[in-house]
């Protein structure tokens, strides 16, 4: 069976993508594998689909790379409403259905995406300092000195593979502040390694430095992949209209035998 499918990334965060409106593709855990995998598939972080939605303009299903269905892709839902403009499903504002709950997005330009968010109440700043939140996914953020010189993998597993986040997972965000911006690596549950960027992780990283008093409620972030900026507005309820903005790009199309 020959699947036509997409590939896009956003700020190095890369999916396959393929148009499922009729809903006549089922993948089996097996070959999402298969198709993320770097050597022997197309080779991507995760592969999403877009589905039709009777509430909303359409629908994002998103598997992580283990080929397991996952929460919320802040990166994949830009470049996944890159996708449905392409293709002419969407005008330049939208709003879509996620596992979290609807999303609007804006289409700035052809490589340049805006994306709102879920609303956070619960900031947890643990008792080492560390914060945990959920932005769409789990996520844990760490503030280092120099985030460029740390062993990521290493440090990452000591906290994903912790009582607490063993059978669940999180996902691991490390920090650094020059004065400017935030610098920041991710490491990925369902990916488990590092990823050159993370929508939910910056979200997380940026409302963890306002909460700690780093930041105000225009941020801009540099991840290993590229740019990317959040801004929100603050309440005594929390964290509320929060949007994510950054880059896209469509990398190739083809087709492949599943």
């Amino acid at each position: 069976m020959q699947i036509p499918f997409s590939k896009y990334h956003g700020a190095g965060n890369d999916f396959v993508i393929v148009d499922n409106r009729d809903e006549k593709i089922r993948f089996e855990q097996k070959q999402i594998e298969w198709l993320c995998n770097r050597h022997f598939g197309i080779g991507a972080d995760g592969l999403m689909l877009l589905q039709s939605d009777y509430k909303a303009d359409f629908r994002m299903i998103y598997f992580n790379s283990d080929g397991n269905q996952s929460s919320m892709c802040g990166n994949g839902g830009r470049c996944l409403v890159a996708f449905a403009f392409s293709l002419g499903v969407i005008g330049e504002k939208t709003n879509f259905q996620a596992v979290d709950g609807i999303h609007c997005a804006n289409v700035i330009s052809s490589d340049t995406i805006a994306l709102q968010m879920t609303d956070v109440e619960l900031v947890e700043e643990l008792n080492n300092g560390d914060y945990l939140l959920d932005t769409g996914s789990p996520h844990y953020v760490r503030f280092v000195e120099d985030v460029m010189n740390i062993d990521l993998k290493e440090n990452a597993h000591e906290i994903r593979y912790s009582d607490r986040f063993a059978e669940q997972g999180v996902n691991v965000n490390f920090v650094s502040y020059n004065g400017v911006e935030l610098l920041i690596r991710t490491y990925e549950r369902g990916v488990e390694d590092e990823t050159l960027a993370c929508g939910t992780g910056v979200t997380a990283a940026a409302i963890a430095a306002h909460k700690k008093g780093l930041v105000g409620t225009t941020v801009g972030l540099k991840a290993v992949g590229g740019d990317l900026s959040v801004n929100f507005e603050v309440s005594t309820d929390g964290y509320s209209n929060v949007w994510k903005t950054g880059p896209v790009q469509l990398v190739f199309t083809g087709n492949i035998d599943l």
